[in-house]
């Protein structure tokens, strides 16, 4: 199974995408977990996403598709995956369409995780990391809703969106979205 995870910053889809890969037996492939070690280890393309990210803004589509062309190719992702962050806006919706045309590969749902911006305030703001600051996070979620909302849209016309509710109890979430990929 091929899965794109979509949803505001904090939804949940990192922990949901770990739990689903571990279920189905794929590898859960995070930008952001690939930004954040190219960051810490202080790598050009790190260097250069990191002043993107400590102003809350997204990094460039240019630093991360060759991340996700180089990743979708290595031998573990030939079964599927879960991507994680990506796409963000739908030139790389594009991108990511015309790459999986190109390495014989589809994707069979995006999934949006669903939760009110307060609640992810709340959450992000217990996470405590460095860039969790309010007025961060909620300029993360104004950029969100104006570059990935419309990933929405364009997954539904093509029948393959699936929407969650993010904001339930962490078990509920995983359970809802395992039936509804099982359907």
């Amino acid at each position: 199974m091929r899965l794109i995870f979509l949803g505001p910053p904090g939804a949940g889809k990192g922990t949901q995408a770990q739990r689903v890969s571990q279920r189905l037996g794929i590898p859960h492939i995070s930008t952001g977990d690939i930004l954040r070690q190219a960051v810490a280890n202080q790598t050009p393309l790190g260097q250069k996403a990191q002043s993107y990210m400590d102003r809350g803004d997204l990094v460039p589509d240019e630093l991360i598709l060759g991340l996700v062309r180089e990743r979708l190719q290595q031998d573990d992702a030939q079964s599927g995956w879960i991507l994680d962050g990506f796409p963000r806006n739908l030139s790389q919706a594009k991108f990511l369409d015309e790459l999986l045309a190109e390495i014989h590969q589809i994707c069979d749902r995006a999934v949006n995780f669903t939760v009110p911006d307060e609640e992810i305030v709340q959450r992000l703001m217990a996470r405590g990391r460095q860039d969790d600051k309010e007025e961060t996070i909620r300029h993360r979620l104004a950029v969100y809703r104006e570059a990935t909302a419309p990933l929405i849209q364009f997954y539904e016309q093509q029948s393959r969106l699936l929407s969650i509710d993010g904001s339930q109890e962490m078990d509920a979430v995983t359970e809802h979205l395992s039936q509804s990929l099982a359907a």
